[in-house]
């Protein structure tokens, strides 16, 4: 039990957080000693030994949330008084008046986008209303009323465990419509967007109007804008040192684009542009990553002809003939390994296996579509890693074989690269516990039981200098590791009530990992005993590397009072060390076992 004076801290939300403008969210910190009550608002708040608490508060609507703290214990009170900022939200007007959220329209800033390609449009206004577009040309584009259900916000979604939550009702207030493609106001597109159509919304004779704060310039099909995709060689990013393509502007990783990779921008919107793979494929990329050819450079693509694959002592290496530095993508199963090439025709005449070696099994193409090429190798082992780059206007991909590992002593010999999370940044815990600080001290207990049964074990990291992302992936790449765990503690987003979805968790990306998680999660539930959140896919530059098996573990909840408490002890840090262990020697004994 701690003593000392009363002195109530609040870690969270600081005077320079914005909480988001939810119904409940969660304040947490310390009151320095283990017997005193606490009381947030009147309501009382549980405090454990070492002083730490956590609340869940509501949140007013309001862009200040005043909250009132009383710590006290015989003879010693303090009160503490905190104002909150939150996030402001749209108050429309009692009705009958019309109204037009104006923070609310989708899309807003710069478009480039293909004559009479759709736009969707999407606005907040007053139920019940006639909502229409104008366009500069005087084209009229209706508005009708969003019935699907509504969305939870992003972080109950991810991390809430209640589905209850994820049943909204509709939003009576949200419109929707499509526009055709046309200019709209589309000179000096690199300017601040001056809005040009209006949108209006009617009910009776009353009209409110409002400019949509959007340009547009159409992009002409005939004449295919080239451009070609550059890395970040100065690894000044935070993931990947490869150019990453997603399915939608801004959303997850699901591309690898190497250095050079040629194609056409099909779109743009504001810093986000469309690449046009392929017919029936779309990919969008950072603008700052997209660099034009000359006008006039015709579009890539091409015959592939025939393949050959070479033996090496660590890997097999499938060497792909190519018109140009066409974009690809490698998708894997448990046992095989499927090349994608956009903008490709096949003449893969010839197969050569340069010998007969026994880890590809087999080696299949298929033209998928017009211009898209695939390129299966079947192992006759699980995959455990692969690496692809451009040799000239050669692909390369280079297969990792499986390690040979010892059944009786699975960890004997194998190379693990450990990764401490983070920093920079990082979680902070009631009591000021920083998780760099904690994830380090486990990183090095694992080392230690990990090097007694016989491993080579490197960290990422030995000191608290912060390292970016690309540099811990690269080093256990380099390295040539069997294994990478990322070691982190977690925290939730505001409006999760962190009491009912805290826990245990584990994430991988590529499927290869999955067993890695798995085992790591069943590892350590039993170590620490705490609830199991299961194991997820998550897109976390840690576990997307290919060269090995990889996954993140966030084994505590830094934010809950006992889980800061078991992860500040050498007890609890020992726990989590021994979980990991025990998670990778099961992985790899069950790879042992069946390869």
């Amino acid at each position: 039990m701690r003593s000392g004076p009363v002195r109530v801290s609040v870690v969270y939300p600081k005077a320079s957080d914005v909480v988001q403008p939810v119904d409940s969210t969660f304040l947490f910190g310390s009151v320095g000693r283990g017997d005193a009550s606490l009381t947030v608002n009147g309501a009382p708040v549980s405090v454990i030994g070492n002083g730490a608490w956590l609340a869940w508060v509501a949140v007013p609507d309001d862009t200040i949330a005043h909250y009132q703290l009383v710590a006290a214990v015989p003879g010693d009170t303090q009160v503490v008084g905190l104002d909150a900022r939150v996030a402001p939200r749209f108050h429309p007007p009692a009705p009958p008046a019309l109204w037009i959220d104006t923070t609310s329209f989708e899309p807003r800033g710069v478009l480039q986008w293909p004559a009479g390609e759709g736009v969707r449009l999407d606005v907040r206004a007053a139920p019940g209303a006639t909502v229409r577009l104008r366009t500069p040309a005087g084209v009229v584009v209706p508005l009708v009323p969003d019935t699907e259900p509504g969305e939870p916000s992003w972080g109950i979604r991810a991390f809430g465990v209640d589905t209850a939550m994820y049943h909204l009702p509709p939003r009576v207030d949200r419109y929707v419509g499509w526009l055709a493609a046309e200019p709209v106001c589309p000179d000096s597109l690199a300017l601040p967007p001056a809005p040009c159509a209006t949108l209006e919304v009617a009910a009776g004779a009353d009209t409110v109007r409002f400019p949509w704060p959007l340009r547009i310039a159409t992009l002409d099909r005939a004449r295919p804008l080239v451009i070609v995709l550059n890395d970040d060689t100065a690894h000044t990013g935070t993931t990947d040192s490869l150019t990453v393509g997603k399915a939608v502007p801004g959303g997850t990783y699901h591309w690898f684009f190497q250095t050079g990779t040629t194609t056409v921008m099909s779109g743009r919107w504001n810093d986000q542009v469309r690449l046009a793979l392929s017919r029936e494929s779309e990919s969008w990329v950072n603008a700052a990553d997209v660099q034009p050819r000359p006008p006039g450079t015709p579009p890539p693509g091409g015959v592939v002809g025939s393949v050959r694959l070479s033996s090496g002592p660590r890997s097999v290496t499938l060497r792909v003939p190519l018109p140009d530095r066409l974009p690809f993508r490698v998708d894997e199963d448990d046992r095989s390994l499927v090349l994608r090439l956009y903008g490709a025709h096949s003449d893969v005449n010839w197969m050569q296996y340069g010998g007969t070696d026994p880890l590809v099994h087999w080696m299949t193409y298929r033209q998928e579509s017009a211009d898209e090429l695939t390129i299966t190798l079947q192992l006759s082992q699980r995959v455990w890693g692969y690496r692809t780059r451009f040799e000239g206007r050669d692909l390369l991909l280079e297969v990792r074989r499986p390690p040979v590992i010892d059944p009786g002593h699975p960890l004997k010999g194998r190379v693990v690269v450990l990764d401490p999370g983070h920093p920079p940044v990082g979680a902070t815990g009631p009591t000021g516990l920083w998780e760099p600080v904690a994830t380090l001290a486990v990183a090095k207990k694992a080392q230690t039981l990990l090097e007694r049964a016989g491993a080579t074990v490197l960290l990422t990291r030995t000191d608290s200098t912060p390292i970016d992302l690309y540099p811990r992936t690269h080093f256990a790449e380099l390295h040539d590791a069997d294994v990478l765990v990322s070691i982190h503690a977690n925290a939730l987003p505001d409006g999760v009530n962190p009491f009912v979805n805290n826990g245990t968790s584990v994430y991988y990306f590529h499927p290869r990992s999955a067993d890695l998680a798995r085992a790591l999660d069943r590892a350590l539930v039993a170590e620490l005993g705490l609830r199991d959140l299961g194991m997820g896919r998550g897109d976390y530059a840690l576990v997307r590397p290919t060269w090995m098996p990889s996954a993140l573990t966030e084994g505590v909840f830094i934010m809950m009072p006992d889980q800061e408490r078991l992860l500040a002890g050498e007890a609890g840090q020992w726990r989590y060390a021994r979980g990991v262990v025990s998670g990778i020697e099961a992985f790899l004994a069950e790879r042992a076992t069946k390869p």
